[in-house]
């Protein structure tokens, strides 16, 4: 499994995550908010299975 989320793709996912569970946890948001561990996870692991089946790549090109 090769890394295909970069750096700030895997910031804004994990923030948009933590985001949504928080809301969710408050009551702000139904339970739809859990949807949020799913950008968490790949953010977290670096890797995105639907970026892998289109093959898209947000990681920096290494030298």
């Amino acid at each position: 499994m090769t890394s295909n989320v970069g750096g700030i793709d895997r910031i804004v996912r994990i923030v948009l995550g933590l985001v949504l569970i928080g809301l969710t946890v408050t009551g702000t948001i139904g339970v739809w908010g859990w949807l949020g561990v799913v950008p968490l996870a790949t953010g977290a692991i670096g890797w995105c299975p639907p970026y892998a089946i289109f093959g898209f790549n947000t990681c920096s090109m290494k030298k």
